[in-house]
């Protein structure tokens, strides 16, 4: 799929991993969505860079994915703002460690919804206002293996790996879909270099993934026509 020209919405487009995917689509010359359910002065900082430096057309559209008519609000606001969408990366993540002793229904609930549900629900929305297009799910390197300090996450992530291939297999051949998992790319707030390598562990390379490489991988996907699941 040639991007430019094409209206894609990124959820939780305007920090970290999100932030440089947007970037990246623009620089594709594509028209940017930008998610954001805290951020909203970051999301609108963003979306004037964009239009500024890559001349797009943008909008920042803030929500709090914790239901489907949430889910089909946004989808419906970013046709509004922009036309049908044609590219959406589910990017918006709540990450929080919690072990199967601590884990509460508030809890699994609150990653469930933005982690799961949302990606799924925003999925089948954008399935029926797109005639063709491509969709991108964030997914995490937690996938390959397991984490029993963060299971609500986990389980989120793991779910979310299995949607992408069913949805892959449903939505061909008029819609792509794709993951791309993440290792340890950006530390938290308050972290530093030593979180990152302790957290990847073992790299062949001996150098970390940088946030642009990641908007690297989700545009090659999102512009290769031959790869699906």
């Amino acid at each position: 799929m040639n991007l430019e020209g094409k209206r894609a919405l990124v959820t939780g487009g305007a920090v970290r991993l999100g932030r440089a995917i947007c970037e990246r689509l623009a620089r594709e010359g594509a028209d940017v969505v930008v998610h954001y359910r805290n951020s909203g002065q970051q999301a609108k900082d963003l979306c004037k860079e964009l239009s500024s430096v890559h001349g797009v057309k943008t909008a920042a559209i803030g929500a709090d994915l914790v239901s489907e008519r949430a889910c089909r609000a946004l989808m419906a606001d970013a046709d509004s703002e922009l036309g049908a969408i044609d590219v959406l990366v589910n990017n918006a993540a709540v990450f929080n460690k919690h072990r199967l002793a601590d884990v509460t229904e508030e809890a699994v609930l609150g990653e469930f919804w933005p982690n799961l549900f949302a990606p799924m629900f925003l999925m089948r929305a954008f399935a029926e206002q797109a005639r063709e297009g491509g969709i991108v799910n964030v997914l995490d390197r937690r996938i390959t293996t397991l984490d029993s300090s963060c299971v609500p996450y986990l389980l989120t992530k793991h779910g979310l790996a299995t949607l992408t291939r069913v949805a892959a297999l449903e939505l061909a051949p008029r819609v792509t879909v794709n993951g791309v998992a993440p290792g340890a790319i950006l530390a938290p707030p308050g972290e530093g270099e030593g979180y990152l390598k302790e957290q990847g562990g073992g790299v062949p390379l001996e150098r970390q993934c940088t946030p642009e490489e990641v908007a690297d991988a989700v545009a090659y996907l999102l512009k290769s026509n031959a790869l699906t699941g």
